[in-house]
């Protein structure tokens, strides 16, 4: 029998927590063999927060000197959203904290997991040294890692490592460098740019071009904004017949209608562009249609 790799996936948030976030965690709930560390100064407490979402108290500035110190340079950033291009230098910066674990990863928050388990399986896990939600490019929402010396430090072999870490501005390091579109034309490489800062995309086809690493590109999930997808016990399912690992939500954050959590959370739920709800748009469509009927079944009557 195969073994069950331990992971952990973090996440940098500075903040309160958004809207959406019982959702996020609720899904975390559901997938109780992965652990889903936060980095944060955020004190709230976080409702049904289960034992595997793992909260690191660090504040901005905490953050900024200790990844200094291991990087052997000064930070110049106030916005915390640059912290994203610090996503592949977690592995060095949480090195203690990962000594159990064989695969660490990165995520984020505006998004809600299906079953993590049956996409990133055992045999994958023995087979590959990273895991990327995109089969084009390295995705910041989903991206493992082997927990390995050279795993934890691939980032360095980008030759803007410094320049990237050191400038306040965020560049897409942890991903493409926002190619996203040119990657996904056929026939296009990273190596077609060599004037653009060389992200964990070019870093990670380098080092399997050279055979050091055996990356896996697949395409896990859905972003865009519509009236198919579901959460059902655990699972995202798209249109009712294709399961996904999760469902990113930075359209449907700000599209949607409605942006409140109606509590309990149910164990099915749909993202409707009026909001998250307990019924499907079509029903929940059907069901105005019937009130409309009802209304006007009241009105004739009143005028009979």
């Amino acid at each position: 029998m195969n073994k069950q790799h331990s992971i952990a996936l973090f996440t940098c948030w500075y903040g309160d927590y958004p809207w959406y976030f019982p959702y996020f965690i609720k899904s975390c709930i559901h997938n109780p063999t992965i652990d889903f560390v936060i980095v944060t100064e955020n004190t709230q407490e976080i409702p049904n927060k289960p034992s595997n979402v793992i909260i690191i108290n660090k504040s901005l500035d905490e953050f900024k000197a200790e990844a200094g110190k291991k990087l052997g340079f000064d930070l110049n950033f106030d916005n915390a959203y640059k912290l994203c291009d610090f996503k592949p230098v977690c592995g060095l910066l949480f090195q203690d904290f990962l000594e159990k674990y064989d695969f660490w990863g990165h995520g984020d928050i505006d998004m809600v997991y299906g079953n993590i388990r049956s996409f990133i399986t055992p045999d994958i896990l023995n087979k590959y040294d990273l895991i990327s939600a995109h089969k084009d490019f390295i995705t910041g929402t989903f991206c493992l890692y082997r927990n390995n010396d050279l795993m934890r430090t691939l980032f360095m072999e980008s030759r803007d490592y410094q320049k990237v870490f050191s400038s306040p501005e965020w560049v897409g390091f942890d991903e493409c460098n926002s190619l996203y579109d040119e990657l996904q034309t056929p026939g296009v490489s990273v190596f077609d740019f060599p004037n653009h800062i060389q992200s964990m995309t070019y870093v990670v086809r380098k080092a399997e071009s050279e055979g050091r690493i055996k990356p896996l590109f697949e395409f896990y999930f859905y972003k865009t904004m519509h009236n198919k997808m579901r959460w059902d016990n655990g699972k995202i399912i798209y249109s009712n017949k294709k399961e996904c690992l999760f469902y990113d939500m930075i359209k449907y954050k700000t599209e949607c209608e409605n942006k409140s959590v109606n509590f309990p959370i149910p164990d099915v739920f749909y993202f409707n562009k009026k909001g998250i709800n307990k019924n499907s748009f079509w029903r929940l469509l059907g069901l105005k249609m019937i009130r409309k009927k009802k209304s006007l079944k009241k009105v004739q009557l009143f005028h009979s």
